[in-house]
């Protein structure tokens, strides 16, 4: 059998009721990448659902999203301008990635998944990378198909002896960039594993984990089986994931 992964949630608003989903380009990454089984965890945040899917599950996608997290989780107030939030998803993911974690179940952050990461572990975001001096613009021009929003934008560094390091050999390979907010300060117990042109952190593990914690700001879902690298960081959470089920 297959190993099954939990995909994360959004909470969203679908017509007149609360809805919860993830985008297809996870699921079939999950499938087509990594060669395990997704499934959709709703953003419940129920204590015994999530103790429940950690016990039956062999890996979790954190999942990029269109909102951002709630500043207060680490300690600011918002910034000016409208964000989109989902604070039910804050909540969940929140309390699930320490279990995580804890449980040594193999899990791989995209996006909002890696700053979801940064903040259990202590860290703060920059809530616009934009307006600081010296950086890049790493937001997607929405105005382009998504063919080209999700291109290729710019280099990483991938730092030797990392995670990435060990399964890709270019060190300085192409990735998508679809974000305005990025990692501030780095979260406690997290190691950096790739940086970007202007410096932000693209990419962590955590340092003292026993299995599988990677998490990245770009997206490898984006046409996984067209991209060697997108491919190369599924290809190992799914092997991460295979090792963890025929552990149990």
């Amino acid at each position: 059998m297959q190993p099954l992964v939990a995909v994360t949630a959004d909470r969203a608003l679908n017509g007149a009721h609360q809805s919860h989903s993830a985008g297809e380009k996870y699921l079939t990454a999950v499938s087509a990448g990594a060669g395990c089984m997704p499934m959709i965890f709703p953003a419940l945040n129920d204590e015994t659902a999530i103790a429940n899917m950690l016990d039956r599950v062999d890996g979790v996608l954190l999942t990029g999203g269109y909102s951002n997290i709630e500043p207060q989780h680490y300690g600011q107030q918002p910034a000016l301008g409208e964000d989109s939030r989902d604070a039910e998803r804050d909540k969940t993911n929140l309390a699930l990635i320490p279990k995580i974690i804890q449980a040594g179940i193999p899990v791989l952050g995209i996006c909002r998944g890696l700053q979801e990461l940064n903040v259990v572990m202590g860290g703060t975001l920059n809530q616009r990378v934009y307006n600081i001096e010296g950086m890049l613009d790493h937001r997607e021009d929405k105005t382009t198909p998504v063919e080209q929003q999700y291109g290729l934008a710019h280099s990483v560094s991938l730092q030797a002896g990392g995670v990435l390091a060990s399964f890709y050999q270019d060190p300085m390979p192409m990735v998508n960039s679809v974000h305005g907010q990025g990692i501030d300060r780095l979260g406690d117990g997290l190691t950096v594993e790739a940086v970007s042109e202007d410096g932000l952190v693209e990419a962590v593990s955590v340092t003292a984990a026993q299995q599988f914690a990677l998490a990245v700001q770009w997206h490898p879902e984006w046409q996984v089986r067209n991209n060697k690298f997108y491919l190369a960081i599924f290809e190992a959470f799914g092997d991460a994931c295979r090792a963890y089920a025929q552990g149990r």
